[in-house]
């Protein structure tokens, strides 16, 4: 784990596993949820109108784990089974457990997520992300809210970054374009989230 302060710099609460699958494993996992999941591209508001969301998403758990983010509300769909295999994978890294997972499809370098933190309320207040990544690798930039500092990981296929503690609460995070980046990433970032009273 890395620890969250060191020297008085603050440090991101992760565990960070860089070859979590096989380049074997990755590469048939890759395969399979390109043909299993349903992906969608959902549109999103913002200062200049309503757009494309630039990925394919997708969002699969037990029944109830309705997920609200950016204005986009996410019933779950059935688990497939190289999701849930790959959950299976993740809870018994993580030793927590997981009901959700958002999946997201970078179709090529173009495709991006910006500046955000996963801070929704039926996350919980310390929320433990599991993300995992297959198919081209990609930066992953971390920003602290106070500081400004900034930490990244390069994303290869078949590792895992879990996010805990006070990751959100006191980090933002994003995958920025990278133009002329060819070929696709999955990225799948299994969470717990409780039920709203308001869905």
């Amino acid at each position: 784990m890395i620890d969250d302060m060191f020297g008085g710099v603050p440090q991101v609460d992760a565990d960070w596993y860089p070859h979590w699958l096989s380049p074997e494993e990755a590469a048939l996992a890759f395969a399979s949820l390109i043909d299993e999941v349903p992906w969608k591209q959902d549109r999103i508001g913002t200062p200049g109108g309503v757009k494309p969301l630039p990925r394919l998403t997708a969002w699969q758990g037990d029944p109830g784990a309705v997920y609200i983010y950016s204005g986009i509300r996410n019933e779950p769909l059935a688990w497939t089974p190289t999701v849930q295999a790959l959950r299976s994978l993740a809870e018994t890294t993580c030793k927590t457990r997981f009901n959700s997972v958002l999946l997201n499809r970078y179709r090529s370098g173009e495709d991006s997520m910006g500046w955000h933190a996963d801070r929704e309320r039926e996350l919980g207040k310390e929320p433990v992300i599991a993300s995992v990544s297959l198919g081209v690798a990609r930066r992953f930039d971390l920003r602290h809210n106070e500081t400004g500092q900034q930490r990244a990981f390069e994303l290869t296929s078949g590792s895992l970054l879990v996010m805990r503690g006070r990751t959100q609460r006191e980090w933002r995070h994003r995958v920025a374009k990278a133009p002329g980046l060819m070929g696709e990433r999955i990225n799948l970032t299994f969470r717990f989230v409780t039920a709203r009273e308001d869905v």
